[in-house]
């Protein structure tokens, strides 16, 4: 950045449309901050001076300057997802230790919810209905509560996984260390790589490079959408708060898309009236008349 100004000495007056796009020029030059990051902290400005204008009008040139600055387009990312095939992930924990038991629990709700890495870190005991229908209660961004239905094999491999442990409380977390506390973002990707390295010396081809929590998440999306769910339950599936958010599994699959125009061809086109000698005779036809 140009002039820099310790915290203590700056004034409003100094934050200015020129000041703040050096600000954004240094976060992607000196940081590395990829467009979507700094769009971000650009949002978060933006939110600022639009309190300041309506609560101090006097500095309205000012923040009318400063709204002026456009996010930038960021480049859409590929969704990196595990095929059907791939979920053989789930068969790789050692299910005779109780360690195994607690990782497939830990990775098959993960799949089979669909939740956030977070949502799964927060999960209490309470949350899981493990009799008919099986259900489990996700908070999410917000702080807002889904109920996400899962498959029986699932709810089983929970009930499996808790059977091992003696004295349960609803408050108590559902994924916990050796040490009793709850597994942390970080614990569940560490667990999450170790399997998907196991696999990945079976059949490499099966997963992408870089393989997160949120890939569980995405997967599990688009097998939904492959299976010909509608987006917008989908969307609620996810804790999604705009459609918009979800259609990027929809964009994601080239054989989705191709169903969709296949499929809206077939209602937009007319039937075919002639059949293929009919067409030949017609075509003969026309090229003797050129």
């Amino acid at each position: 950045m140009g002039k820099k100004h310790p915290p203590s000495t700056i004034q409003f007056s100094c934050i200015t449309k020129e000041y703040i796009e050096e600000f954004l020029v240094w976060l992607e030059t000196e940081r590395s901050y990829t467009a979507s990051s700094r769009n971000q902290r650009l949002a978060a400005i933006h939110a600022f001076f639009r309190y300041v204008l309506m609560d101090t009008p006097a500095y309205m040139e000012q923040c009318r300057s400063v709204l002026s600055i456009r996010l930038k387009k960021a480049e859409k990312m590929p969704v990196d997802y595990i095929s059907i095939q791939g979920i053989r992930l789930l068969e790789m924990p050692d299910c005779m230790e109780p360690a195994g038991r607690r990782d497939l629990a830990l990775l098959a709700l993960m799949y089979d919810s669909g939740a956030r890495v977070q949502e799964i870190a927060d999960l209490r005991t309470g949350d899981i209905q493990l009799q008919k229908p099986y259900t489990v209660k996700v908070t999410g961004k917000g702080n807002k509560t889904r109920i996400v239905p899962l498959m029986p094999q699932t709810a089983n491999i929970i009930k499996n996984y808790l059977s091992d442990t003696k004295q349960i409380s609803a408050e108590m977390p559902l994924f916990y260390s050796h040490s009793g506390k709850k597994l942390t973002r970080a614990g569940i990707a560490y667990i999450l790589k170790k399997y998907v390295r196991l696999a990945r010396e079976q059949n490499p081809v099966l997963y992408p490079d870089k393989v997160s929590p949120h890939t569980l998440r995405h997967s599990k999306s688009m097998h939904l959408l492959e299976g010909g769910v509608n987006l917008v339950y989908i969307r609620d599936f996810l804790g999604h708060s705009s459609i918009t958010t979800t259609e990027i599994y929809a964009r994601a699959n080239p054989e989705i898309k191709r169903k969709a125009i296949e499929e809206a061809s077939a209602s937009i086109l007319p039937e075919e009236k002639f059949d293929r000698q009919e067409k030949a005779d017609l075509i003969a036809w026309l090229k003797e008349l050129i």
